[in-house]
């Protein structure tokens, strides 16, 4: 009878990379995203591959997909690497019960309730960090944060969500589109116009970002797929596409680019995130103080 494997010593920096892999399913992208080579990324999968005795990825002509030992290692891997980053993370808070980190994404400024925290508990050590537009959910569960600001929509299972403050819908173009210069447009406007795509995001964030469907029922016009948000600036100045957009004026973003108020659409709400039933004094305190200063900024010509 052959002898059971003695239990995986899972490294945890190998995990991290095959779930970088995973959701690229491609070892060039991942092996960027990682700041490594593919042939180092290919030997740590073999490792990984060699400390649980299976299979995980087979290389395709496209890229790579999990075998279905893969598959069921992948949600076992998050949950591996939320439990030590927890751990870690509920460590340090007992060695420092007077830290905070605050995470916020692009366009959002935190500064006024940062400032007022550090004023009003001088002891504390307030850190601030940013998020990437996809970052807030797992930020939080990974207690890489305390609290996020950012905009909806995104995963909420798990936080406790409190609207700070409504931000309005606009059209991003090219200064030289035919649009550029109208006081406002409609959807009808743009019935026709692509708009960018992102590849491996919420399907509730297309769907708001785009508005698609459409109120008519229509799909929104595909366009170029993009693999981040900062690719979508490009697309648009190079005349590709158009996209719904809220927060800085264009001019803040690129000078080859404009605003146009977008009518008859719902806005966006930028929103305070914790995690729920997390209740510190720290975080009462900053919850406070945002609802108080983080109230959007003085509306302002593009």
């Amino acid at each position: 009878m052959t002898a059971p494997l003695p239990p995986a010593d899972l490294d945890l920096r190998l995990v991290r990379c095959f779930l970088v892999l995973a959701e690229h399913r491609h070892f060039g992208r991942a092996a960027a995203a990682l700041h490594t080579t593919q042939p180092s990324l290919s030997r740590q999968m073999s490792r990984l591959e060699q400390q649980l005795g299976a299979r995980l990825l087979d290389r395709t002509p496209q890229g790579s997909r999990l075998t279905g030992a893969g598959e069921v290692f992948l949600p076992l891997a998050k949950a591996v690497l939320r439990s030590s980053a927890q751990a870690a993370a509920r460590a340090r808070a007992a060695a420092q019960p007077s830290r905070l980190t605050v995470g916020y994404s692009m366009g959002m400024i935190v500064t006024p309730a940062v400032r007022e925290l550090r004023h009003r508990h001088p002891d504390a050590e307030v850190v601030v960090s940013y998020l990437n537009w996809n970052e807030a959910h797992t930020a939080l569960l990974d207690h890489r944060v305390d609290a996020a600001v950012t905009r909806l929509p995104f995963p909420t299972d798990r936080l406790h969500v409190t609207i700070l403050y409504e931000e309005p819908r606009v059209l991003l173009v090219p200064r030289t589109h035919r649009l550029a210069g109208k006081e406002s447009v409609t959807l009808d406007d743009i019935a026709d116009e692509p708009m960018p795509r992102l590849r491996e995001s919420d399907p509730a964030l297309n769907a708001f970002w785009r508005i698609d469907p459409r109120p008519d029922g229509r799909r929104a016009p595909g366009g170029p797929f993009i693999e981040a948000i900062e690719d979508k600036l490009e697309v648009i100045a190079a005349g590709q596409a158009v996209a719904i957009s809220a927060g800085a004026p264009a001019s803040a973003l690129r000078p080859d680019l404009t605003t146009i108020p977008l009518e008859g659409v719902e806005p966006c709400h930028v929103v305070l995130a914790t995690r729920a039933g997390d209740n510190s004094r720290l975080l009462a305190a900053f919850r406070k103080y945002a609802q108080a200063h983080l109230t959007g900024p003085e509306p302002a010509g593009d």
